[in-house]
């Protein structure tokens, strides 16, 4: 089903049982710009779809794409070739210390649908082809996404393959706005599924080193949180709940980092799933890369229950 949200094209999919909408955006990196359960929004849509195409500014399940959070410079090396970006891109958005996070503009990731006969899921195709898009990313390849809506839950599937004759590095996430229905932020408790912390710099960069979670549950009330995590294993849960209301982001393929995201003031909560932590095109740290033919997979589920 066909609908618009700001003048963009967006796709409505509806579970079977149809207590479970959500809602893409194809022109805008096939944004989730809505995703309700029972008639109740659990996305933050922020500045709405037209700032994010335009501007870079996520809402709703963003992908990060090609590279996840932030850049510690404006260039990068990776898969055997160095990549310079200039300052001056308006191409690549910043973060509020001048560094290029969240990969390139939403507005120039236009996907394209793939037939699928059911109500409840989606399939799309992002080629990366193009001489615009090859500048800032030299790799030719291929990144579909898969969506399906079960009851009270959504399932979104990413493959990169490798479609040209070099490797393709894979440093990609998600940023999932979420919330909790029908509670307020200072009520929520949080259960995280990782092992470790990752320390970062003052740049919000990880420094390489590692720390041991300190409490792995804990009620958020007017914490902040922007802290980057490891070891998280497949099939590994992030939850935060309120009573019996519970809002879950399941890694379940293919996310081995995350980086959870709660600013004071803000009624969302943002597990995001990572295939690598912030900075591995620089880095290298857990940066997978998909040899020319092979293709690499991961995989989230977002549900909510009321305990009923």
């Amino acid at each position: 089903m066909h609908g618009g949200r700001e003048g963009f094209e967006s796709i409505m999919l509806t579970s079977v049982d149809g207590n479970t909408t959500a809602e893409f955006v194809p022109d805008a990196n096939l944004v989730c710009s809505s995703f309700t359960v029972g008639g109740d929004e659990l996305l933050d849509r922020r500045r709405g779809v037209r700032a994010y195409a335009e501007q870079g500014k996520t809402m709703g399940i963003p992908l990060l794409y090609p590279w996840a959070n932030r850049l510690a410079r404006f260039g990068y090396e990776a898969a055997g070739k160095e990549v310079s970006l200039s300052e001056d891109d308006a191409r690549i958005p910043r973060d509020s210390g001048g560094l290029p996070i969240h990969g390139v503009l939403p507005g120039l990731l236009r996907w394209e649908l793939e037939e699928v006969d059911a109500p409840d899921s989606l399939a799309a195709v992002l080629r990366w082809r193009s001489a615009e898009l090859l500048e800032l990313f030299p790799f030719v390849h291929d990144v579909r996404v898969g969506v399906t809506l079960g009851r009270a839950e959504m399932r979104i599937t990413t493959t990169v393959t490798a479609a040209g004759d070099g490797p393709v590095p894979v440093s990609f996430g998600y940023h999932p706005y979420t919330r909790v229905p029908a509670a307020s932020r200072d009520d929520w408790h949080v259960t995280l599924g990782a092992a470790d912390r990752l320390l970062l710099d003052d740049r919000s960069i990880p420094t390489g080193e590692r720390a041991a979670i300190e409490r792995a549950t804990f009620s958020l009330g007017g914490a902040s949180l922007d802290d980057a995590f490891d070891a998280v294993a497949d099939g590994a849960e992030f939850e935060a709940n309120a009573g019996e209301a519970r809002l879950t982001v399941a890694f379940l393929a293919g996310y081995s980092y995350a980086q959870v995201f709660a600013p004071t003031g803000q009624q969302f909560i943002c597990f995001e799933p990572m295939t690598a932590p912030t900075n591995a095109l620089n880095s290298g740290q857990g940066l997978a890369i998909v040899q020319p033919g092979a293709a690499y997979r991961a995989a989230f589920r977002i549900a909510v229950s009321s305990g009923a």
